[in-house]
C-alpha cells in the first residue's frame, strides 16, 4: 500500500521565522546584499540548507505546471535504518511540493524475487521515477529493464542491480564498507586466534554480497590466524538472526568476532548476551540507529559501519528529479559517504 507525502509549499516567510528574522533580512541574504551580521546570515543559511529551500528554483518547477510522481520500493518489516530513509522522505514534505512532486512508499518482501519483481512489474504506468531497494536476481532485473523500456526513471537505493539498465545507484561502496569492518574486527580483537562468525540478511542482496566480499578479503589477507565460518542468513529479522547465531555460538565456544552485515541487530544482541558472550566477542555492525547507538553505549557493540539515511533520501530524490528533467546529475553531491562511529564518537 503506497503512503503519499502531501504539504503546503514552504516560503520565505517559513524561512524567515525560523531564522528568526524578518522577510526583508531574508531577502538581502538570498541575494547577498550588504548589511546583514554574519551571525545573521549564518542562521538564514542555515535554515535554508535544512529545508533543501531554493527558491528560485521551486517557482520554476510551479511555472512548469508539471507534476510528478516517484515511487520508492522499500523492504516490508521493522528494519530501522530502511525506516530512517522513509522517516526523511516525509520531513522533504515541503521541498516535494514546492516542485509538485509526490512520493509514494511501496513495501514489499525485497528477500523474495519473485515478490519484489511483482511488486515492480505492478507499479502503474503513472510513475515517473522510481527507486529501489534492489535484489540481484534476473527477475528482479528484467522487472527493472521492463520499466526503463516503458519510459520510467529507475534508480538502485542501498543495493544495486548492476547488470540492470537501471539509471544510478544511490548507496555507498559496500565492498569498502566490508573491508572497513573487516579491519575494524581484525584489529579489535587484537593478538587472540579463533572463530569469525558472519550474519547477513541475504547473499541475494548484492549490498550485502558486497561488503561479505570485502570482509573475507580483508580476513584472508591480513588476519590468518582468524578463520571465518559460513555466513549465517536471518533475513534481517531479529528473531531469525537471533535463533542462527545462538546455534552457531552453541557450537563454537572460540568465536572471538562477529560482523553483523545488515539489519537483525537486536536478535544478534540477543544471542551474545543469552550466551553469556556479549562483552567478550568483538561485534562490529551497520549504520547508527536509536538500537545500534544505545548497544555501543553498553559496549555490546564495538563499531557501526554508518550511511547517512537523510543524504540516500535526498539524494534519491534530487537524482530522479534530474533524470525526469533531462539535467545532469551532481555525482559528487550525491555520493554516499562511509562513516565508522564508535562509543566516543556517537553523533
Amino acid at each position: 500500500m503506497a503512503d503519499t507525502l502531501t504539504a503546503s509549499a514552504l516560503t520565505l516567510k517559513d524561512i524567515a521565522r525560523q531564522a528568526g528574522v524578518s522577510l526583508a533580512t531574508v531577502d538581502r541574504v538570498l541575494h547577498n546584499r550588504p548589511g546583514v551580521r554574519p551571525d545573521t546570515v549564518r542562521r538564514v543559511r542555515e535554515a535554508i540548507e535544512r529545508n533543501s529551500f531554493q527558491p528560485h528554483v521551486a517557482a520554476a518547477e510551479l511555472a512548469r505546471g508539471r507534476a510528478r510522481r516517484f515511487a520508492f520500493v522499500m523492504p516490508s518489516g521493522p528494519n530501522p535504518f530502511m525506516q530512517q530513509i522513509q522517516d526523511y522522505l516525509g520531513e522533504m514534505s515541503a521541498w516535494l511540493s514546492a516542485r509538485r512532486l509526490g512520493v509514494e512508499t511501496v513495501a514489499t518482501d525485497v528477500f523474495d524475487p519473485s515478490v519484489l519483481a511483482a511488486s515492480l512489474e505492478g507499479l502503474s504506468d503513472d510513475y515517473d521515477g522510481i527507486a529501489v531497494v534492489a535484489l540481484d536476481h534476473p527477475g528482479v532485473r528484467a522487472a527493472i529493464d521492463d520499466l526503463v523500456d516503458a519510459g520510467a526513471k529507475v534508480v538502485t537505493l542501498v543495493s544495486d542491480v548492476p547488470s540492470s539498465r537501471r539509471h544510478h545507484y544511490v548507496g555507498i561502496d559496500n565492498i569498502a564498507a566490508g573491508r572497513a569492518a573487516g579491519a575494524l574486527v581484525g584489529r579489535l580483537v587484537g593478538q587472540q586466534s579463533g572463530k569469525v562468525a558472519i550474519v547477513a540478511g541475504s547473499q541475494g542482496l548484492r549490498d550485502h554480497a558486497e561488503r561479505i566480499f570485502g570482509f573475507n578479503q580483508v580476513m584472508a589477507s591480513e588476519f590468518p590466524g582468524l578463520s571465518v565460518l559460513p555466513v549465517l542468513e536471518g533475513r534481517d529479522e531479529d528473531g531469525r538472526s537471533e535463533q542462527v547465531l545462538a546455534r552457531l555460538l552453541g557450537r563454537h565456544a572460540d568465536i572471538v568476532g562477529l560482523y553483523n552485515v545488515g539489519a537483525g541487530t537486536q536478535g544478534v544482541a540477543r544471542a551474545l548476551s543469552d550466551a553469556g558472550r556479549d562483552k567478550q566477542v568483538v561485534f562490529v555492525g551497520h549504520d547508527v540507529t536509536a538500537l545500534t547507538r544505545r548497544l555501543l553505549l553498553q559496549g555490546v557493540m564495538d563499531a557501526a559501519i554508518s550511511q547517512n539515511p537523510g543524504h540516500e533520501a535526498r539524494a534519491a530524490v534530487r537524482v530522479l528529479l534530474a533524470l525526469a528533467r533531462g539535467e545532469p546529475i551532481l555525482r559528487e553531491q550525491e555520493k554516499i559517504r562511509i562513516d565508522i562511529v564508535m562509543r566516543d564518537n556517537l553523533p
